[in-house]
């Protein structure tokens, strides 16, 4: 047997090998997404990025019957860096003050929606991109109401809860407006919920519950807890969701497809996401951050509660929000030292 024949033999088993393999992903790209495989593998779908980086602006929105039905209840930005199969979420305080609108940035999506359908993206991104510093090139939004739908189809997630907690006022879903026979105090819009240390399986409903309790006692019932919370519940959502990618099941795929369509209002197109999904699973070495802007960066100015118009707000420490600029440009650049930028308090210079 000639070099060139056995060549020619390694060659057509590698083909066949790949064309196996790859197959439950070209049949999910041109008969789900109906987007060309030959686009998605060029990459020529006019995915925007920056510093080789697509950055997607992620929010929970409260929906349904609930007061603010557009207002932000969660802000992820997910980075993905296509050189290097790096996935980093960025967890943001929905408590930001923000001068432009002179309120808080979970108020930018509801803002954008009430002018023009569609606008709520196009105000949200813009104002998530004055805290980070980083261009944000497309939005997702999901209705918490239907989030636990998605949980519950993938079967539950596995959530380690990092401390006890017990939340006494943790709002009824559409008592909003109970008079509650008279209660000055309104008991009945709320119930208690618990939550205790360690590994726990949450269905749809607890997590949901897990991720949105903005009133517990101790240190879990603030905003900056809830972020970490909210957190843990993305990436057992991600987690899942790899388990999930791993078992060539179309029919489940497509399912899948389905509910995320029905659930996730998006201005990323189908040939983008195949773009992204190619990167993810042809290449190796597939690594993950979650990066958290905690108590480090912020500060609630209760000594000047008039020039946010009476509202509890964060601002950043020392009012420079640069510092997170460059805090999260390092941490997506996987620069060494990165904590080394937190800001120090003047209070404790």
């Amino acid at each position: 047997m000639t070099l060139k024949l056995k060549l020619a033999i390694i060659s057509s088993v590698i083909l066949i090998a790949l064309v196996i393999l790859l197959r439950p992903y070209y049949i999910f790209v041109t008969k789900t997404l109906q987007v060309s495989p030959i686009k998605t593998l060029l990459s020529l779908g006019g995915l925007k990025t920056y510093n080789n980086h697509v950055n997607v602006l992620f929010l929970g929105i409260a929906g349904g019957d609930h007061d603010g039905p557009n207002l932000s209840d969660s802000i992820v930005v997910v980075s993905y860096d296509l050189k290097v199969n790096h996935l980093a979420t960025i967890s943001i305080p929905r408590d930001v003050w923000s001068e432009a609108l002179r309120d808080k940035i979970n108020s930018a999506y509801a803002y954008g929606e009430a002018k023009k359908k569609g606008a709520g993206f196009i105000l949200a991104k813009a104002e998530v991109e004055t805290i980070i510093g980083q261009p944000i090139h497309y939005g997702a939004a999901i209705n918490f109401d239907q989030f636990e739908e998605l949980i519950d189809f993938l079967g539950g997630v596995e959530v380690n809860v990092e401390n006890s907690f017990v939340d006494k006022e943790f709002p009824i879903a559409g008592s909003e407006n109970d008079l509650c026979n008279d209660d000055p105090e309104y008991k009945c819009r709320y119930k208690t919920i618990s939550f205790t240390k360690g590994l726990s399986s949450m269905d749809g409903q607890t997590a949901l519950n897990f991720v949105r309790s903005r009133h517990a006692e101790g240190s879990e019932g603030t905003d900056f807890a809830r972020e970490k919370r909210q957190q843990k519940v993305i990436e057992a959502i991600k987690n899942k969701l790899i388990i999930f990618a791993k078992k060539p099941n179309l029919d489940q795929y497509k399912k899948l497809y389905d509910l995320m369509d029905k659930l996730v209002k998006r201005d990323i197109d189908n040939q983008q996401v195949a773009i992204i999904l190619k990167n993810i699973i042809l290449k190796k070495n597939f690594k993950q951050e979650k990066i958290v802007l905690s108590e480090d960066f912020f500060v609630n100015p209760v000594t000047d509660l008039g020039r946010y118009d009476g509202l509890w707000v964060l601002t950043p420490i020392n009012d420079d929000i640069r510092i997170v600029h460059k805090y999260i440009d390092c941490k997506l650049s996987q620069k060494a030292n990165c904590e080394e930028l937190k800001p120090k308090r003047e209070e404790d210079r």
